[in-house]
């Protein structure tokens, strides 16, 4: 006779336990279990509870691969559904007499985060890193991955200009194979001698059934020894893939989840995540009504009225809007600082429907210079949002709206400072098309740098924020989900990059993008505009956009001055990249062992043809053929869940709480002529006083939501169980945190803060 002892962790969430009869059945190699009731006296499974139990064998059952985990009804009490974190088990033979709590439970995430979480930032003995404090992009930070079709590596892979040190400490080939090994050391034989070993579970468990939990340690399909964990792998992909299933959901868009389809409790929000993120929306639109902004379809009285909405939400960053919203310096600013800093691009040459002229220019450049030569030096950048051209607008309250599709010349002095040289209010030059520059009369300039704000509001919202975060990454969240088993390491990496983005995706299309939504209300491209936007979008993006080193250097910013986003970008994906390298290394000894891996290339191909809908000319791989290819493709899709999305969310309420900064609907065509324009003027082409109230409430909803905020690298659910890539985890929190030094202690020279990379503001997800 042996006996196992097994331990039991239930969730902390509201909710999570339960008092539905729970039973496990033990799987070994040699065996199973008889099936064991797991019951005490009193509630066994409330929430936060760690109870332990005793399962009797007749003989051992070898190392242990699985458990079953039955849960049924209790009486004639009503099911429950149950948040399960984690069971571990321990070997025993006959009863010892030993304490639960004498064998050490590496499964355990408290002692070990705390002793972190303990850790002085300070300590002399963090590795030093080369480079991470520079914008500029080396090769070795893309990885080799190109845009070449199908494999996601170049055809003709350049020489890696410079190979950083790794970190050695504590990871050295030995160290990492133990690390890797199953945790059966000893014996075989002697069941005393087994475990710990860890079943990660960490979902909800809803009504009644059977759930099989693999073993903790991660495993590609081609490492898995025994055919019963590979049929294990089979039945739960094919479960997954029948319940999320997936369809288009427009014409031209990524693919989600069908309308109307109901999310189980491991897709949803938690409780304190929901319960603040609907009192926001309330908190927001109470404020709108109580003001009388949401019943008035009219133009504001004045500017300084425009400054009363949401002030009781108002930050530093949203009085310093309100204070240098109308400064060529701060509108220029925004292009490299602001919530859309992908958009800007060195300008070497004129486009050909853009015919500045030297003069135009001359005064605001100064003397000494011309146009020519800085663009020559490199001085010289373009914001084009030709992407909007021909774009249908909204009818709002019954009156027309208008768009324009702007080219914005800019220049950067010396001392940093960018600075807007001319504007065109469209793509085709002509006399009802003129260049607006800076010596115009105050309220024309003003209201063609608004045209241009408002066109940044069409282009980030619909690209830069929806497309690129939201949907992309709820692709990415479903494939992961749908095509890779919990015990892939792939899966164990992801998932904690996954929480709540099909959650918000779902609330997106229900209130912003539905017909009659907030876009469809109080912006110019309404809901048909957006969508045909966000399609064309897709048609136009390119795998380089996304893979950030790739990015800044294709559009020539790597040297650009004042670049914040750039510089803490950099810093960000080198971390992530780092960790990455170093978890796919533990798994993926070499290019073959990639492309063997049918679980990676499903993950893959399902990326490739539901999220960028099977189109090669984009560059995005449709299939991986090497560790190199795997560590860029991976490292893009947790920076862009992460902080892509936080540098295109965190700041729009404060950037767009002043509207004439970030109008989201104007009301008359844009000027054909340089007339001249009184404050009244500049006011009656700006949103009206309702349609502002309903996109700053959006605004102020989609700010980032604290309560259950996971920062980037906080993994309190333990998926990866070995030492090995727990110890990455830990190296790659304290990178963060010397990032999160550094950028702070930047922050405390500027006017204006750059926060939004900073890593603890940085969610782990695409979760609001």
């Amino acid at each position: 006779m042996a006996e196992y002892r097994v331990r039991v962790r239930t969730g902390t969430a509201p909710g999570a336990g339960t008092s539905d009869a729970i039973a496990v059945t033990l799987v070994g190699t040699r065996g199973n279990s008889p099936r064991t009731a797991l019951d005490r006296w009193g509630p066994d499974f409330h929430c936060g509870a760690v109870t332990e139990y005793r399962v009797s064998v007749p003989c051992p059952l070898g190392p242990l691969i699985l458990v079953q985990v039955h849960k049924g009804p209790c009486g004639g009490l009503p099911e429950s559904s149950w948040y399960l974190e984690t069971l571990t088990v321990w070997g025993h033979r006959g009863d010892t007499g030993d304490s639960p709590g004498d064998s050490q439970d590496s499964g355990d995430s408290d002692s070990e985060d705390s002793q972190e979480e303990e850790d002085d930032d300070d300590d002399e003995e963090e590795e030093e890193e080369e480079g991470d404090g520079e914008a500029e992009v080396t090769e070795e930070d893309e990885e080799g991955t190109g845009d070449t079709e199908g494999t996601g590596d170049t055809e003709d892979e350049e020489e890696e200009l410079e190979e950083e040190p790794e970190d050695t400490e504590g990871d050295s080939k030995g160290d990492i194979e133990g690390d890797i090994s199953t945790a059966t050391a000893g014996d075989p034989d002697d069941v005393a001698h087994l475990g710990p070993f860890h079943f990660p579970c960490y979902r909800w468990l809803e009504g009644y059934g059977t759930w099989e939990l693999p073993e903790g340690t991660a495993t590609t399909p081609s490492m898995e020894r025994h055919p019963r964990l590979l049929r294990q792998r089979r039945r739960h992909l094919v479960q997954m893939r029948r319940k999320y299933k997936l369809a288009p959901v427009a014409p031209g868009l990524p693919w989600a989840l069908p309308p109307g389809t109901p999310l189980d409790p491991n897709l949803s929000y938690s409780l304190p995540k929901a319960t603040a993120f609907y009192l926001r929306g309330s908190a927001a639109n109470l404020e709108a009504k109580l003001k009388g902004f949401l019943a008035r379809p009219s133009s504001w009285p004045s500017l300084e009225a425009m400054t009363r909405v949401f002030r009781c939400f108002h930050t530093p960053v949203t009085e310093f809007v309100l204070q240098h919203w109308q400064e060529d310096a701060f509108f220029g600013e925004q292009f490299l600082s602001g919530v859309n800093p992908v958009l800007l691009r060195r300008c070497p040459r004129l486009p050909p429907n853009f015919p500045v002229t030297a003069p135009m220019v001359a005064p605001t450049l100064g003397p000494g210079t011309t146009l020519q030569k800085e663009m020559e030096a490199g001085t010289v950048y373009l914001a084009d949002y030709g992407v909007l051209r021909g774009l249908p607008t909204a009818l709002i309250d019954g009156r027309p709206t208008f768009l324009a599709a702007p080219l914005c010349l800019l220049h950067q002095r010396p001392d940093g400072e960018m600075l807007p040289l001319a504007i065109q209010l469209s793509q085709e030059p002509g006399p009802e098309s003129p260049i607006f520059l800076p010596g115009d009369p105050p309220w024309v300039w003003a209201l063609a740098k608004a045209w241009v704000r408002s066109a940044e509001f069409q282009v980030h919202e619909g690209l830069t924020h929806l497309l690129r975060a939201h949907l992309l990454g709820e692709v990415f969240a479903l494939a992961t989900l749908r095509q890779l088993a919990p015990q892939h390491p792939l899966f164990k990496l992801l998932v904690p990059h996954t929480r709540f983005t099909v959650q918000i995706g779902a609330l997106a299309r229900r209130f912003l993008l539905n017909p009659g939504g907030v876009f469809d209300r109080a912006v110019s491209l309404g809901r048909r505009g957006l969508l045909a936007l966000v399609a064309r979008g897709l048609r136009a993006l390119r795998w380089r956009s996304l893979v950030l080193p790739r990015d800044l250097r294709h559009r020539g910013v790597t040297a650009t001055k004042r670049h914040h986003f750039g510089q803490d970008a950099t810093k960000v994906w080198r971390a992530i990249r780092r960790f990455v390298r170093g978890v796919v290394a533990l798994y993926y000894p070499c290019d073959s062992s990639v492309r063997a891996d049918p679980e990676l290339q499903a993950w893959v191909g399902e990326i490739f043809h539901r999220g960028f809908l099977g189109r090669r000319r984009s560059g995005v791989p449709s299939q991986l053929d090497t560790v190199r290819g795997l560590v860029t493709f991976v490292t893009t899709i947790i920076y862009t869940c992460s902080a892509h999305h936080a540098a295109t969310n965190s700041g729009q309420f404060e950037l767009s709480a002043f509207p004439p900064n970030a109008p989201a609907a104007m009301r008359r065509p844009p000027p054909r002529s340089k007339a001249a324009l009184s404050e009244q003027d500049f006011l009656e082409a700006l949103p009206a006083m309702n349609t502002t109230a309903t996109v700053l409430a959006v605004l102020w909803v989609l700010r980032n939501e604290p309560m259950d905020m996971r920062p980037l690298g906080h993994y309190p659910d333990r998926h990866f169980t070995e030492g090995a890539p727990r110890q990455l985890i830990r190296r790659f929190r304290r990178r963060l945190r010397r990032i999160s030094r550094e950028i702070r202690a930047r922050n405390e020279g500027l006017e204006r803060p750059y926060p939004y990379l900073d890593p603890q503001n940085i969610e782990n997800s695409v979760a609001i």
